[in-house]
């Protein structure tokens, strides 16, 4: 018998919070057995910005984790919680490894994402910067109403409004995390996917451009 990545007991424990929009967030929602798998399997992502999972190759430890949060058991937690029917709502599933220092600017997530689900990967976080904050307003990073550390195995998931307002502090260097959404139909999968592949490949340019110039300053 195949032992589940997650802890779907601990999310249907979980109280949503309403206030200023509907959150919860679940420590320890990876099971600690799992945790050493799928760190060891975790894609390598070596540029900032979210890759879409198709586009990344991984190991069978991190293979089963995406199962599982796809799950028809999760997609039923989550429905029930938020109140939202996610019947046939397909998703998308986006992977990050480094976070530049521009990173974390305070935003609402796009129309055609109904729910968001963000799970960690990483280890004791002490820095300041990138502890994702939950906000009340658009223009204000202090008005915190719930912080999250982005600590290995703690899972945040909010319903998406127009109030659902979301940043962090700067931070740069690595930082892992995962990002799941149930979408509105199957067009926006692909404009989801075409749009962080067109990303991906500047980002990669860019990044292969600074190389080239650093080698030729370092031979100046």
């Amino acid at each position: 018998m195949t032992i589940e990545s997650v802890n779907f007991d601990a999310l249907s424990a979980t109280s949503v919070t309403h206030d200023p929009f509907p959150w919860l967030i679940v420590p320890g929602f990876v099971r600690d057995e799992a945790i050493a798998a799928i760190e060891e399997d975790y894609p390598v992502v070596d540029m900032p910005g979210s890759l879409p999972l198709p586009t990344l190759k991984y190991g069978k430890a991190f293979d089963r984790f995406m199962q599982d949060i796809q799950s028809p058991r999760m997609t039923a937690i989550i429905a029930e919680k938020f109140g939202i029917d996610l019947t046939d709502r397909p998703t998308t599933v986006t992977v990050r490894g480094q976070c530049r220092a521009s990173d974390g600017k305070i935003h609402a997530d796009s129309k055609t994402k109904l729910v968001t689900v963000l799970i960690y990967m990483n280890g004791n976080w002490e820095a300041p910067g990138g502890r994702l904050r939950l906000l009340r307003s658009p223009d204000n990073l202090n008005d915190v109403v719930a912080e999250v550390p982005p600590e290995r195995g703690t899972m945040l998931a909010f319903l998406n409004q127009p109030n659902a307002w979301h940043g962090h502090k700067s931070f740069e260097g690595a930082r892992r995390a995962i990002q799941l959404n149930w979408v509105t139909d199957h067009g926006a999968v692909k404009r989801e996917i075409l749009r962080h592949r067109i990303s991906a490949f500047f980002k990669k340019i860019r990044g292969l451009s600074r190389t080239e110039k650093n080698d030729q300053n370092r031979h100046l």
